[in-house]
């Protein structure tokens, strides 16, 4: 019985032990413990203050730059095959509930040729559907049923980006996800508590940052109008005027007419580090994959002498003139500043957002507003917590001792999990604390009342404990259980704050079942132990 008591007794100090380093870190001073316990227990957005975002993914330039891939694809295709054609473009969509209208258009088909075109497409694009609009002219358009994919990866992959953009900010308190029951308006809310600089943090985020790189076809020119101009008003097939992002010290609009379907997009992009050339003027190197390597080499050592435009958010950033073969790698010359060179490296290497975001809303929270909700949340923490303990004091007597340093540890091995496992606590996640506390006591009424229940039969003390406990653990495993399976569909279903109440409670549950059973169990053992023949139990 000793060394089962000693045994038990290592399992629940160690247990302590890590709980406390987990909180607190083993402090030096009063001014790190409290430093260290802010650090490690995070605060969600409702209690620390911060911002609110809303976005909206413009799943259509997604779309549409699929289009542009089979586009391309299909040109190859073609000429492999000899099968002429006049022309193909696709049209322009710009809201997010047209991305079922962007289609490929084909024109001057030689009637002849027909079946060999539509067994090309059949094969090579199953997921468009073909529509024949007469003898020579066909347009082409994603199957519902891709396209559905296509925009449910789309905001999937906008998710996975925006988060792992903060997550190189530091700011690991992050809720990124998407916004709405549905799904069906594509937005993603996006909560950073406690963030001090909301500006830089919306310029990296709400950009839509799209990277292209593409042919120059001509320019510079100084303002759009002189563009169109040039070209009697009327731009060249598949081209469009873009913006050069202006520069410290230069005077003026640049403008340059670029080809519309890129050379390399973001997506091909593996990663990109800020630097500086020989020149000690700062730059941002990137690699390719070896996909877009390939295409980029034969592009570049096919067009020697002409030029290319590096275009971010449909501002052109570089323009340079090729000089040789490029293939896997490369660089963005000519920033202005080593945050801005830094900046650019994190949108290439967190990976280019597969399609445009739209700002829907945002909004700060002031942290007086959550400081409130901290303290009439640990008021009513506190008022729970001393009518439990008085009333398991008054009704179980000393037994009632064990049921508040039971109630203690939970608490501790709680806020410990809540540090571990980086967890955000919000509002609902203190509710679930405080509901935690009353499923606590509920596990020790159990077992109490079951002792008390064996001392009325007769049992000796020993006895009655052993039976009490053993009889009462099927009734508190199926109590907890229950809770847990609604607490899963709370988390599968709900939103962030439903998500942090059901991940609290569970959190809280687990601990019960250790606290109650266990660690009551060995103060009981360590209270009978002394005595050999114990006649009455303080119960």
């Amino acid at each position: 019985m000793k060394k089962n008591l000693n045994a038990r007794t290592i399992t629940i100090v160690v247990t302590i032990l890590i709980c406390i380093y987990g909180i607190i870190n083993f402090p030096t001073s009063r001014a790190q413990l409290v430093q260290n316990f802010k650090d490690n227990i995070r605060l969600g957005l409702d209690l620390k203050g911060g911002t609110h975002m809303v976005l909206q993914v413009q799943v259509q330039d997604a779309v549409k730059a699929d289009a542009d891939q089979t586009m391309d694809r299909m040109k190859e295709d073609l000429k492999k095959q000899n099968i002429a054609w006049a022309s193909m473009d696709r049209n322009e969509p710009t809201d997010v509930k047209d991305a079922d209208k962007v289609e490929i258009s084909i024109k001057g088909v030689p009637s002849t040729m027909s079946s060999a075109f539509r067994a090309v497409v059949t094969e090579h694009y199953p997921t468009y559907v073909l529509t024949v609009v007469n003898s020579t002219d066909y347009t082409m358009k994603l199957k519902p049923s891709d396209l559905v994919a296509l925009e449910r990866d789309t905001v999937t992959r906008a998710i996975d980006t925006i988060g792992n953009r903060i997550d190189q900010l530091g700011l690991a308190e992050k809720a990124v996800q998407q916004y709405g029951a549905s799904g069906a308006d594509f937005e993603i809310l996006v909560q950073l508590p406690g963030v001090d600089d909301p500006a830089r943090v919306r310029g990296l985020i709400g950009t839509a940052a799209v990277l292209e790189i593409t042919d120059v076809k001509d320019g510079p020119f100084p303002t759009r109008e002189a563009g169109l101009a040039q070209h009697g008003g009327v731009l060249p097939l598949n081209t469009k005027l873009v913006m050069m992002m202006p520069r410290a010290g230069a005077e003026g609009q640049q403008w340059y007419l670029v080809g519309k379907s890129p050379v390399i997009s973001g997506a091909e992009m593996r990663n990109a580090r800020a630097g500086q050339d020989e020149y000690r003027k700062w730059e941002t190197n990137f690699n390719l994959s070896p996909d877009g390597g390939k295409r980029f080499g034969r592009y570049t050592e096919s067009n020697i002498g002409n030029r290319l435009a590096v275009v971010l958010d449909n501002k052109i950033v570089s323009v340079a003139t090729i000089q040789s073969k490029i293939e896997d790698s490369g660089r963005i010359t000519g920033l202005s500043s080593e945050e801005e060179s830094v900046d650019l490296s994190r949108y290439l290497r967190s990976g280019s957002l597969p399609a445009g975001v739209k700002y829907l809303d945002e909004r700060s929270i002031g942290p007086s507003l959550g400081a409130d909700s901290i303290k009439e949340g640990m008021y009513a923490g506190i008022a729970g917590l001393i009518a439990v303990v008085a009333v398991m004091l008054v009704y179980y007597k000393r037994s009632g001792i064990n049921a508040v340093l039971a109630l203690l540890l939970n608490t501790v091995i709680l806020l410990a999990a809540i540090s571990y496992f980086h967890a955000v606590l919000t509002l609902p996640g203190i509710a679930g604390v405080i509901l935690t506390i009353g499923m606590a006591v509920d596990s020790n009424v159990l077992i109490f009342e079951r002792i008390r229940e064996e001392l009325r039969t007769g049992k000796g003390v020993i006895a009655a404990v052993d039976a009490g406990f053993d009889k009462a653990w099927w009734t508190i495993v199926d109590t907890h259980v229950t809770t847990i399976v609604s607490c899963a569909f709370l988390f599968l279903f709900g939103e962030g704050p439903v998500k942090g109440f059901a991940v609290t409670l569970t959190i809280g549950l687990a601990a019960n079942v250790f606290t109650a059973v266990f660690v009551s169990r060995t103060i009981f053992g360590y209270e009978l132990s002394g005595h050999r023949q114990m006649e009455a139990l303080s119960i």
